[in-house]
C-alpha cells in the first residue's frame, strides 16, 4: 500500500506552494489543477465503484484541501470543481436525502460555530459507510448506500446476512434511520491505532453480490438521524435504545461550551470505543422537518475531524547537526503541518545513511508522522521538486568523537554540542546554561575552547549583546559554582567514554596514564571501549584541555 500511495502521488506532480500561491501561469494552473482533479476522481471512482480506496482517508481529506486550495489561487482556470459522490449515485431514492457536514478546521472555526447555538451535543465521528435502513413492524426490509445524497445502490440483499439485532428492533415499529454501518471492535484507541482502513473493509463488504452471515458478523450501527424521529434529542436517543440500538444515546453529550466540544473529542480520540473513529460531529438540536433536507452540508450539523495521524509536508530545507560524538542528524524544515494537535516545523530523518537513502532535497513532499505519539519522523517521499540547488552534506569522516574541541571552520556544531553536555546534568548542571549562552559567548568571542569560560569575570560577560547585568552575574556564579564540583563530575563533563557505572576516581593524571589491558581490567570495559579511553586520554586537544585546567586549580587536574 505504501508504494502504491507513493506512485499515486508521483504521477500528480504537484509542486509545492506554502505560505502563498505558487507562481504558475493560468496555463500551468489549469494544467496542474486538472491533472490533481483527474487523480482524485479516479480515486473517488475506484472507493465508490469497488469499495475499496488506494489512500487513506485523512491523505485523501489533505489532497482534497490542496485542490480547493489551487483553485482559490487561480479562480480563473477553468477546471470543474468536481463533486466526489459523482460516481456514487445509485438507482434507488433515498426517502429522506443524506445531509453532509461541513468541516470545522479548528478551534477557532468551532468556537464560530457555536456561537449563538442552543441545545447542542456532540458524537464520535464513526468511521464507517452511511446508510438509508427502514423498518416495517420492527423489520429491516431495505437498505441504500448513501450515494450522493439523494440516490443510491440498494444493499437490501444483505439483509439476510446481517446481525439479528439489526435486522430485528426490539418493538415492532415503522420507522426510516440514517446512520453509518461500521466494523465493531475491541477496544479501539483512535489516537494509537489510527482508522485501520475499517471504512474500505465496510464498503467492500456491502459492495460485494453476496455475503455469509459469518462475513457480517462485526456489523454495527450508529444512527445520526431519524428524520421522522423525537424532536428532542434525549428522547430520541433512548428511545433507539429502547428499539435495541443503543449505540447513540451511550456516544452522545450535551455541550454548551467549546472546552466541553475539546474535552470530549480528546476523550473519543485517546479512549477505548468499539469503533474507529476519524472526529467528532456537533449537532443542534433545532433542525428543520424532514421533508426540506437536501443533499449537501446541513446548518444544525458539523464535523470536527481528529488531528492528522499523517501528514503531507513541504520541505523548505535540511540542515545537518552534529552531536558532541560527531553523528550527523539531517535536521528537514517544513512548512509548517499539524499533527496530533502539535505544530511541527522540523523532523530528524534519524542518520545521515538514511537521509541519502530517501535522498530528500528542497521542494520535495514528505509524509510524516508520530513515533510513539509524540517524535515526528519522516516516512518517504511522495514527490520529487525541481531540485535546482540540491543540499550538499558535510562529510561524514570529518567528524568523529574527538573532533572539534575548538569552533574552528566547520566545527562550530559539535563544538557547542560538547558545551551543552558539559553544561547538562549528566556533567556539571549548570542551571540556566544552555546552547543559547554558549552560542552568545561564541558570537562575542569569548569561547576559543571548551575551557573558555572558566575564567571570565562578570564586566566581561555584561559587555556581552543580550546578556544583561543581573544574567551576568547569575551566569558567573554557575560558573564559579563548578570549582567545587568533584574531578568525576569534570571527567563526564569532558565526555571521558567510560561506562557510567564506573568509578572515575580523583586524578586525571591517573586515568590518563592507564594502558589499554590496565582498563579492560574495569567492569563493563572491553577492547574497543578500552581502545576509545586510550584514544581519547591521548588526543593532543584533550591533553592541552587539562592542563589548562590544572592552571585554573580545578580539583583533579
Amino acid at each position: 500500500m505504501p508504494r502504491l500511495i507513493a506512485l499515486l502521488l508521483f504521477c500528480l506532480a504537484l509542486p509545492a506552494f506554502a505560505g502563498g500561491c505558487p507562481d504558475w501561469s493560468q496555463e500551468t494552473a489549469a494544467t496542474r489543477i486538472g491533472d490533481l482533479q483527474s487523480r482524485i476522481d479516479q480515486w473517488d471512482t475506484y472507493y465508490h465503484s469497488l469499495g475499496q480506496s488506494p489512500i487513506s482517508d485523512e491523505l485523501y481529506d489533505q489532497y482534497r484541501a490542496r485542490l480547493e486550495r489551487l483553485r482559490a489561487c487561480f479562480p480563473g482556470s477553468g477546471a470543474d470543481a468536481g463533486n466526489p459522490l459523482a460516481s456514487a449515485a445509485g438507482p434507488v431514492r433515498h426517502p429522506v436525502p443524506h445531509t453532509g457536514l461541513d468541516k470545522l478546521a479548528d478551534e477557532e472555526a468551532v468556537a464560530a460555530w457555536l456561537n449563538g447555538r442552543e441545545q447542542l451535543w456532540i458524537q464520535p465521528k464513526v468511521d464507517g459507510v452511511a446508510a438509508t435502513l427502514v423498518y416495517r413492524g420492527g423489520r429491516l426490509v431495505q437498505v441504500i448506500s448513501r450515494g450522493d445524497g439523494v440516490q443510491g445502490h440498494d444493499w437490501s440483499r444483505h439483509i439476510p446476512a446481517l446481525p439479528v439485532a439489526l435486522r430485528e428492533l426490539a418493538q415492532a415499529s415503522d420507522l426510516t434511520l440514517q446512520g453509518e454501518l461500521f466494523w465493531r471492535l475491541d477496544g479501539h484507541v483512535q489516537a494509537q491505532s489510527g482508522s485501520l482502513n475499517m471504512r474500505s473493509q465496510v464498503a467492500g463488504l456491502m459492495a460485494r453480490q453476496s455475503i455469509r452471515a459469518e462475513d457480517a458478523a462485526a456489523l454495527d450501527l450508529f444512527v445520526w438521524a431519524w428524520p421522522d424521529g423525537p424532536k428532542d434529542p434525549g428522547q430520541r436517543f433512548a428511545r433507539l435504545t429502547a428499539l435495541g440500538l443503543p449505540n447513540t444515546e451511550r456516544f452522545s453529550q450535551p455541550v454548551a461550551s467549546l472546552e466541553d466540544a475539546a474535552r470530549w473529542r480528546q476523550h473519543w480520540y485517546r479512549s477505548p470505543l468499539p469503533f474507529a473513529s476519524d472526529g467528532v460531529v456537533l449537532q443542534q438540536a433545532r433542525r428543520p422537518p424532514a421533508e426540506r433536507w437536501q443533499a449537501g452540508s446541513s446548518h444544525w450539523s458539523a464535523a470536527w475531524k481528529y488531528p492528522f495521524a499523517k501528514a503531507l509536508a513541504q520541505v523548505r530545507g535540511v540542515d545537518f547537526r552534529v552531536g558532541r560524538t560527531g553523528r550527523i542528524t539531517p535536521l528537514v524544515r517544513v512548512e509548517p503541518v499539524r499533527l496530533d494537535d502539535r505544530l511541527v516545523r522540523r523532523v530528524s530523518v534519524g542518520s545521515l545513511q538514511r537521509w541519502e537513502a530517501l535522498d530528500i532535497q528542497p521542494g520535495d513532499q514528505i509524509l510524516i508522522s508520530l513515533a510513539g505519539l509524540t517524535i515526528p519522523q519522516v516516512d518517504e517521499v511522495l514527490q520529487r521538486g525541481a531540485r535546482d540547488e540540491p543540499v550538499t552534506p558535510p562529510q561524514a569522516s570529518d567528524y568523529h568523537a574527538l573532533s572539534c574541541w575548538q569552533p574552528t571552520l566547520g566545527c562550530q556544531e559539535q563544538f557547542i554540542a560538547r558545551l551543552e553536555w558539559l553544561a547538562g546534568k549528566q556533567g556539571l548542571n549548570m542551571p540556566g546554561v544552555g546552547a543559547g549562552t554558549w552560542r552568545k559567548l561564541l558570537e562575542a568571542g569569548r569561547l576559543d575552547s571548551l575551557d573558555g569560560w572558566v575564567g571570565l569575570q562578570v564586566d566581561e560577560l555584561s559587555s556581552i549583546d543580550g546578556i544583561s547585568e543581573r544574567s551576568s552575574q547569575q551566569l558567573h556564579g554557575a560558573f564559579q559554582e563548578t570549582r567545587r564540583q568533584p574531578f568525576s563530575r569534570w571527567a563526564r563533563a569532558l565526555g571521558v567514554p567510560a561506562p557510567k557505572q564506573l568509578p572515575l576516581g580523583d586524578s586525571w593524571a591517573e586515568l590518563a596514564g592507564r594502558s589499554a589491558q590496565r582498563w579492560q581490567e574495569e567492569p563493563g570495559v572491553g577492547p574497543l571501549r578500552a581502545r576509545q579511553l586510550v584514544a581519547f586520554f591521548e588526543h593532543p586537544q584533550v591533553r592541552s584541555l587539562a592542563v589548562r585546567l590544572a592552571e585554573q586549580a580545578i580539583e583533579g587536574f
